[in-house]
């Protein structure tokens, strides 16, 4: 059995939730273990690692004496907010999502990938090499973008095509969110429009707490592709120094000095709720001089592989492509303000 194996190779607590199942967050070395934090996981089945639950339990406490009004969410997007699978079959990310109507520039986009992607995960390249090359490959991707062409009525018509939805839970946990005041920044080095176009018809909502930090299209009078909004982000600086580099968050923040103003009350929330599906991803709070940062990891895929660097690296991880539940009673125990 998975949960047994994972227990013998890694000495970590391993849960196997199930619905409406109340889980006490516990040290398996600790004699003396006190009262610990509780997180409750309301959900379908989800197997859970937290590898040091007193360090978890002193974040949590620490999270919830601060309250919301010190709260701030940072999010990635693809794998993340969105499912690994649908249906048995690797979900699409926010670039792959677009299709443009001359199938040759789709294809080239494609040999930018097969050649690239290698290139971001390798271990034997300095990170000042990998930047630079992080940084020719978008270019060059953004440049098939322009010149084989893209409408705003393409990107619509590109995600309702898709195969890309939200993990069970993403919808509660921003209505939460939004209910609460939390800010909450999803950090992509995809693209916004598709993203938010994401938002728009999966969700069918908008929420006045959420921002976009990713690379955004500029559309002439006839909605067709110009350019890109300011510096590039590419997966090597998609940290808070992006919102210094980004275009404005929103459109009602198209003025200088309500972006501004927007920044520094964000870097006034010093607790940070973090989400993301690769170790890179825990360098989105770069930037942050944070108090408090709870990690919370999706191990989506080859878990076996990567299950030894991922525990230690986050506070609570989930496996095997689980759903936000978990983090959505996570986050409604931060926010509450009553004792227990």
């Amino acid at each position: 059995m998975m949960q047994q194996q994972l227990w013998g190779l890694y000495g970590s607590i391993v849960y196997s939730f199930h619905f409406n199942l109340r889980v006490w967050c516990c040290s398996q070395s600790g004699k003396h273990q006190g009262r610990m934090e509780q997180i409750v996981v309301n959900g379908s089945e989800s197997q859970v690692v937290v590898d040091d639950s007193n360090l978890l339990q002193k974040k949590i406490s620490a999270i919830r004496l601060g309250g919301p009004a010190k709260l701030q969410v940072i999010a990635d997007f693809d794998g993340t907010l969105t499912k690994y699978r649908i249906d048995g079959c690797r979900g699409q990310g926010s670039y792959n999502v677009l299709q443009q109507e001359d199938p040759e520039f789709n294809d080239k986009r494609q040999k930018l990938y097969e050649y690239y992607q290698p290139l971001e995960f390798d271990p034997t390249i300095p990170l000042d090499e990998k930047t630079k090359l992080m940084e020719e490959w978008w270019g060059k991707t953004h440049a098939l973008l322009i010149e084989g062409g893209v409408t705003y009525n393409g990107i619509q018509n590109s995600v309702g095509k898709a195969t890309i939805a939200f993990r069970d839970g993403v919808t509660e946990l921003l209505e939460l969110l939004e209910e609460k005041g939390v800010p909450v920044l999803i950090f992509s080095a995809g693209l916004a429009d598709i993203i938010e176009e994401v938002l728009k018809q999966k969700v069918h909502r908008s929420f006045k707490n959420v921002r976009v930090v990713s690379n955004r299209m500029v559309f002439d009078e006839n909605g067709h592709l110009q350019s890109f909004k300011g510096k590039t982000i590419h997966v090597l600086n998609k940290n808070e120094h992006a919102l210094d580099m980004a275009a404005p968050l929103h459109d009602h923040f198209d003025d200088v000095n309500g972006l501004s103003d927007e920044k520094s009350a964000l870097k006034k929330r010093t607790n940070v709720l973090l989400l993301g599906d690769h170790i890179g991803d825990l360098g989105m709070s770069d930037g942050l001089d944070y108090e408090t940062r709870i990690s919370v990891g999706f191990l989506n895929d080859r878990v076996e592989d990567s299950l030894e660097s991922y525990r230690k690296a986050f506070d609570i991880l989930y496996l095997d492509d689980s759903s936000m539940h978990g983090v959505l009673k996570l986050a409604t125990h931060l926010c509450s303000t009553e004792s227990d």
